[in-house]
């Protein structure tokens, strides 16, 4: 018979909450960890390329190949982008509700990889009526183009199956009730970030090169092939995972019971909470204050409703609590990531106008210049491992150096001072188009060199080390456990409903802007638009989405690490 001591030793060799491949329970030495983790960093390596490969040029294509004007192009980027972000979230839930994460990623891979083949056929498609010049060319790209905006969006639906759940599922390699691990998993969103990034920047300097240079088939081709190596190193490293504990039925019912809240929260609605004591640990437990103001309602899910109807336990009040205080974050994420999607749209067109030579008879394309983001990230992560996290560690005397709101707040103020750069930017290249009479020569190339527009693709890199990590992180960490995948996808969507936000702020300016013959802001002729105008505008915007962020900010309470 077992000593009390060597049964504590069994119980710690083995995750409490996940199960390995055969559904046993998870060794902490024969699963998880770093070792797992790297096979997973390994497929979003490959999943990034892939979508960035389809991504970052996106706009060049539009206008190129399939001839829409800029601010068509710029809208259709924007919903595309948007419709990838959003996604993310019905994918996570048919992962939480019903397939769990692994199988998720495996049947949202083999769509990604249908999608992008696709578009590898219509683009085909699309330079064979090009080449050959035949009289039904407008009849033949009208089903081409449905093919292409088809595959589009299937590659979308694939993506947004794909990126919750790869990245939650990495997250779940390490253990939350273990110190060290949970540590870990901390590193791990930041050298997550590093990684996929070199993928990312991989993506724009061969697949970008490809598609100005070689062949926009092949170009769609290349992200392909990688996806479908992606899907096949995803699976190797099957036997090593840990999957997190519970049924498919056990699953569902954490979106039932946490509705149930809601539900019982409102019938109850009448009934006076200071009659019951029962809500004492969720609102008077020093931070009440804090909490009463605005969940006072969905405490009143703990009391006995009318004909003796059965409350809802502390643990369900409190989880959909943690998903209520989650909303004035994530609106305020969306406010501010609003400048994010400019940098594949009007970046890369603002690029074509300018000196793009970097050596003699080597021309740099535009979107290429994109690769800087990920440059800066490999700079950025290891610097905020290694200097800034230590530094801060020292300072407030806390493990984590500063708390996941203040990383996100950080990036937002790095945000709206990037569109003030962009702006001042784009108000120097206007001025040099003005003073070499080049102004209504939009095909002329202005003599001011593309470098200029580093600093403000190297501040986006910053940006997503210190506000999308931080918020990825945040989002994981503040939702229920069975609903991590959910958590992420929310992180994800805030992008997603930014980029929507943008293409109708677009749409909307240029229809003021150009009506009764003015002078749109997105003139298809850059040197008679004003982006710089719609920049200073989302610097605007971005401070204001701050100023809120901080309002909620000091307002939330974080959960308890035993809740999570």
């Amino acid at each position: 018979m077992a000593t009390p001591e060597e049964e504590v030793a069994l119980i710690e060799d083995y995750v409490s909450d996940s199960v390995d491949h055969h559904g046993f329970p998870a060794g902490k030495l024969s699963t998880g960890g770093w070792r797992s983790a790297w096979y997973i960093i390994g497929v979003e390596v490959g999943e990034r390329f892939a979508y960035f490969g389809i991504a970052s040029n996106l706009i060049t294509y539009l206008t190129g190949p399939l001839g829409q004007s800029t601010a068509t192009a710029a809208v259709n980027v924007n919903t595309w982008s948007g419709t990838a972000s959003m996604l993310p979230v019905l994918g996570a839930f048919i992962a939480d509700a019903y397939l769990g994460r692994y199988h998720t990623i495996v049947v949202a891979s083999l769509i990604y990889i249908l999608g992008l083949g696709l578009l590898t056929l219509s683009a085909f498609l699309i330079l064979i009526r090009i080449s050959e010049q035949r009289n039904d060319t407008v009849k033949s790209f009208f089903w081409v183009n449905i093919l292409f905006f088809c595959s589009l969006y299937m590659v979308a639906i694939g993506q947004g199956g794909h990126k919750p759940c790869v990245q939650a599922f990495g997250a779940d390699q390490f253990d939350s009730g273990d110190s060290k691990e949970r540590i870990s998993r901390g590193s791990f969103f930041n050298w997550w970030f590093m990684t996929l990034s070199a993928g990312i920047t991989l993506s724009f300097l061969v697949v970008v090169y490809v598609q100005d240079n070689v062949s926009w088939a092949l170009g769609f081709g290349i992200p392909c092939l990688f996806m479908v190596m992606a899907l096949a190193l995803f699976l190797l490293g099957r036997k090593t995972y840990r999957y997190p504990r519970g049924n498919h039925k056990e699953k569902k019912n954490a979106f039932a019971r946490i509705g149930r809240v809601f539900v019982a929260a409102y019938k109850n609605r009448k009934l006076n909470l200071s009659d019951s004591g029962l809500s004492q640990g969720l609102l008077e437990d020093g931070s009440s204050q804090k909490r009463k103001g605005w969940l006072e309602f969905l405490a009143k899910a703990l009391l006995s409703g009318e004909g003796g109807a059965e409350p809802c336990s502390i643990k369900d009040v409190e989880d959909a609590m943690a998903l209520v205080r989650l909303i004035p974050i994530w609106i305020t994420s969306v406010i501010s990531t609003i400048p994010y999607a400019q940098y594949s749209t009007f970046f890369t067109k603002q690029g074509v106008t300018v000196d793009r030579k970097i050596l003699p008879g080597l021309e740099i394309p535009p979107a290429s210049f994109q690769s800087f983001i990920g440059v800066s990230i490999l700079i950025s992560v290891p610097t905020y491992e290694r200097v800034f996290l230590p530094l801060a560690r020292y300072i407030t005397k806390k493990p984590f150096g500063i708390t996941m709101l203040q990383r996100i707040g950080a990036g937002m103020v790095l945000s709206s001072f990037n569109m003030v750069v962009a702006a001042l930017v784009e108000m120097k290249r206007l001025e040099t188009a003005k003073e070499y009479g080049l102004v209504d020569r939009p095909d002329a190339t202005i003599p001011m060199s593309i470098w200029w527009f580093v600093p403000q693709y190297l501040l986006l890199g910053m940006i997503d080390v210190f506000s999308l990590v931080g918020t990825q992180e945040f989002f994981y960490d503040q939702v229920p456990t069975e609903l991590r995948s959910i958590g992420l996808a929310l992180s994800l969507s805030a992008m997603g409903l930014s980029s929507f936000l943008s293409g109708m702020l677009i749409t909307v300016i240029d229809w003021v802007t150009g009506k009764d013959g003015g002078e749109s802001w997105f003139n298809t002729n850059l040197n008679r638009a004003h982006v710089d105008y719609f920049y200073w505008l989302l610097a605007a915007f971005t401070a204001v989405g701050f100023l809120a962020f901080l309002f909620f900010s000091r307002l939330y309470v974080y959960r308890r690490v035993d809740q999570v």
